[in-house]
């Protein structure tokens, strides 16, 4: 009987010998758009990779409004787009500055696979010895020498799947001096080569300026799955699949209120702006979030994109998603 999925379960039988068990799977059918990869294995059978990955990224979580989008609406994504692993930029959920334990912990329940941070790794203090902890929740590879946690990580995924992630601050416009983020992915993705050790990578590069984030993309090109940027909190409508195979897009924008200043209540900024004065500290905007991100879909045997699309979902923005 032929499988209803794109998993296959191979029996190994004596010396070696294959034959194709082709036992049904149980996941939803294609036309649901909900259709899972078996991960389980039989006894007495070795599992062959499925054709695709599907990996979702979320950008910049800010504040309550983006944690609420999250907790409210990542589970059902997971399942109507049949997600194999995500990850979630997290730096700002915490009051806009930062992100917590507890917080960070409502973020993986949530259905987050892998939780990065950013320049405000450690707004929150407790996350100095939380991430020590938690595996899951990774810091920029070039932060620092000294700090605690890593910058990048191989995780696994449903079948057996090796997922590479890392995370890496960029130079240009930013406030503090970092060390050179190129070669810092350049030695994760030598380490771990897409194809081979990892079915897929994903870069996200953390910074300002847009051309520092497109030659991250170039330079990554052919040797990861996506490059994403984020850290500006504005999505940017250029997801595409480079040359050589590596899903792109400038900026995945935030997770949160898109009424307001990049995330936060309009009044102080605005009034930064009109009089060039400060009154109070700025304070995330409290609104409906809009989910904010890239779906992309790979190719198991090369870990290249095979499909882009930007994700919006809920809030004022217009929807888009696979």
């Amino acid at each position: 009987m032929a499988p209803d999925c794109d998993c296959v379960n191979t029996a190994v039988g004596p010396g070696g010998a294959q034959a194709d068990s082709r036992r049904p799977c149980r996941c939803p059918d294609e036309a649901s758009q909900a259709q899972r990869r078996c991960d389980r294995l039989a006894l007495g059978t070795r599992h062959v990779y499925a054709r695709r990955m599907k990996l979702l990224f979320l950008g910049d979580v800010v504040g309550r409004s983006g944690r609420a989008a999250v907790t409210a609406r990542l589970a059902a994504l997971r399942a109507d787009w049949a997600l194999d692993f995500v990850v979630v930029n997290g730096e700002n959920a915490t009051s806009g500055a930062g992100l917590s334990p507890d917080h960070a912990k409502a973020l993986l329940d949530a259905g987050a696979d892998c939780i990065t941070l950013g320049d405000h790794a450690f707004d929150q203090k407790d996350m100095l010895r939380f991430i020590e902890t938690e595996p899951r929740i990774l810091r920029p590879l070039n932060y620092a020498k000294t700090a605690p946690g890593k910058g990048a990580r191989v995780f696994s995924a449903p079948g057996g799947r090796k997922v590479l992630v890392a995370q890496a601050l960029g130079q240009v416009f930013m406030k503090r001096p970092f060390d050179d983020p190129f070669s810092a992915v350049d030695a994760v993705l030598r380490a771990q080569p897409l194809g081979a050790a990892v079915q897929a990578a994903i870069v996200e590069v953390h910074c300002e300026a847009t051309s520092e984030k497109m030659g991250m993309g170039h330079w990554c090109d052919g040797r990861a799955s996506l490059v994403v940027g984020t850290h500006t909190h504005v999505p940017t409508a250029d997801a595409m699949i480079l040359p050589g195979g590596t899903a792109y897009q400038s900026d995945a924008g935030m997770c949160g209120d898109y009424n307001s200043v990049i995330g936060m209540d309009k009044l102080e900024p605005m009034r930064r702006f009109v009089t060039g004065m400060g009154k109070e500290r700025f304070t995330p905007a409290n609104g409906e979030g809009t989910l904010s991100g890239i779906y992309v879909a790979t190719d198991d045997r090369t870990g290249h994109a095979t499909d882009v699309r930007m994700v919006r979902v809920g809030g004022r923005l217009s929807p888009a998603g696979p």
